[in-house]
């Protein structure tokens, strides 16, 4: 059975290159596509997935916040921040602080998405 997966990225381009990484891989369906934080939140009530991989810098409401709001309605949320952009990484720390799972770059390597993915499943 395939875990149901929401990617948030305001990138088509991005998006599409990890919902192909996730088919690759073969166990993750993508359920939704979230172009900033609020469509998130509004995806996340609604297709109730069990892995959020979201962008940390996308407009209207970033990562961070985005993650903050998703972990006041569901405490247990998986999320897994995804950076593109060098010099992120006091927003990565801060992600993680808050309780992302995982912090993850581009361009994604498969190996390392798959353990990252499996980590996120693991008990916390």
């Amino acid at each position: 059975m395939s875990r149901k997966v929401l990617v948030v990225d305001d990138s088509l381009a991005s998006a599409r290159q990890l919902t192909k990484v996730l088919g690759d891989l073969g166990d993750y369906q993508v359920v939704g596509h979230a172009r900033n934080g609020a469509e998130a939140v509004k995806l996340y009530k609604s297709l109730s997935p069990e892995l959020v991989l979201m962008d940390i810098i996308m407009p209207m409401m970033d990562g961070i916040q985005s993650l903050r709001t998703l972990l006041k309605i569901d405490p247990a949320a998986r999320v897994i921040m995804v950076s593109s952009v060098g010099g992120v990484g006091s927003q990565a720390e801060e992600a993680l602080r808050l309780g992302a799972r995982n912090v993850i770059s581009k361009p994604f390597d498969l190996e390392r998405m798959r353990q990252v993915l499996e980590k996120a499943f693991e008990a916390k």
